[in-house]
């Protein structure tokens, strides 16, 4: 295999700013198609993507599918699912953006798609490769922290005027709202951590005038390890409380601020030295009582995620994200809505 041809659907913020720069930057991968009507957007990839070609319509994707070896869906989420069937449909191996369907059984059969036709298929649950989180896993990989008994994190903006945008759009097929735009980031890391769930209980809101759909939440998970995450998403939080809380029976972890990685992204910035480097200001404490110890955060990595479907790609090794670990996600999120809906603890297994 030559260079792995990417086609990339929509050049919005996630296109442009959480797949492009990372695309064109992992070794073998090329950016060769993106697809977006809209002129403005159109000229921006181009001028930031040298050599691509825009297209207007995924329509005329399929058409060069000849020409491509996997397809990026970056588009708003009520497109995720036609889109990737459309692209395994024409032969070609598919990245999903979270959330990857607006529920778990349209995720499912599009899981079954792929496998049924052999192509790779993975969902881009790029927080898997934060810093604040990979500092998490090598702590509790190290025993610094005992027995976790308990996981706090949190993901928080203040945005008290409403966008408008398809986020916001209260269709259910739509999949708009907080919960499901932070929302899959917080449940993949708590189920990478601390595995299957057995209970779910949330508390679901909607605070801003006008607006039909979530902007506020909170979930609580039980894993069948033990552990109990406490997560919450918001739209409409004045303060912002700790990124993240861990309690073991030797010590905790906490830290606060958001990876490095998004604000360069959005900044125009794209990997190379000294990526995802947090600075010591902003390293997390590990300790007790009074007694604490500033711990370097890991170097954050998005791009590897991207190594990883090229690994997938050339040498058949497993995808960096499993579907089916979205999809158990997706459970949990329709979980917490019926919990919010009927006042109750809803039990998964």
């Amino acid at each position: 295999m030559g260079d792995i041809r990417v086609g990339l659907i929509g050049y919005g913020l996630a296109g442009s700013a959480f797949h492009a720069p990372l695309i064109a930057t992992t070794r073998g991968m090329r950016l060769a198609f993106v697809v977006t009507s809209n002129a403005e957007r159109a000229a921006r990839a181009r001028a930031e993507n040298p050599g691509v070609e825009v297209v207007d319509s995924a329509d005329r994707l399929w058409g060069r599918a000849g020409e491509m070896n996997l397809v990026v869906v970056a588009s708003p989420n009520c497109t995720h699912v036609p889109l990737a069937w459309a692209a395994l449909r024409a032969g070609l191996a598919v990245v999903i953006d979270k959330p990857m369907a607006a529920t778990a059984a349209e995720g499912r059969a599009v899981a079954d798609e792929a496998r049924e036709r052999g192509l790779l298929l993975s969902v881009y649950q790029n927080r898997r490769w934060d810093g604040d989180f990979l500092t998490v896993r090598k702590l509790i990989a190290e025993g610094a922290l005992g027995n976790v008994f308990r996981f706090e994190s949190r993901f928080e903006r203040w945005r008290p005027t409403p966008k408008g945008d398809w986020r916001e759009d209260p269709d259910p097929a739509g999949a708009g709202g907080t919960l499901f735009d932070l929302g899959p980031h917080l449940v993949d890391q708590a189920l990478v951590l601390f595995g299957p769930v057995t209970h779910v209980y949330a508390e679901v809101s909607a605070h801003r005038e006008g607006v039909r759909v979530d902007d506020d939440a909170f979930v609580a998970l039980t894993h069948a390890s033990g552990v109990r995450s406490h997560l919450h998403v918001s739209a409409t939080a004045a303060e912002h409380g700790t990124r993240m809380r861990v309690l073991g029976t030797r010590a905790a972890y906490v830290k606060r601020g958001l990876d490095v990685q998004e604000a360069a992204l959005k900044a125009g910035q794209r990997p190379g030295p000294g990526w995802g480097e947090e600075p010591e200001v902003d390293w997390g404490r590990l300790g007790a009582g009074d007694e604490w110890t500033a711990v370097r955060t890991e170097r954050g990595d998005y791009g590897a995620f991207y190594a990883g479907i090229a690994a997938a790609l050339r040498d058949g090794a497993p995808p960096p994200v499993d579907p089916m670990d979205s999809i158990a996600g997706l459970e949990i999120i329709e979980a917490a809505r019926r919990s919010s809906d009927e006042g109750t603890v809803i039990q998964l297994r």
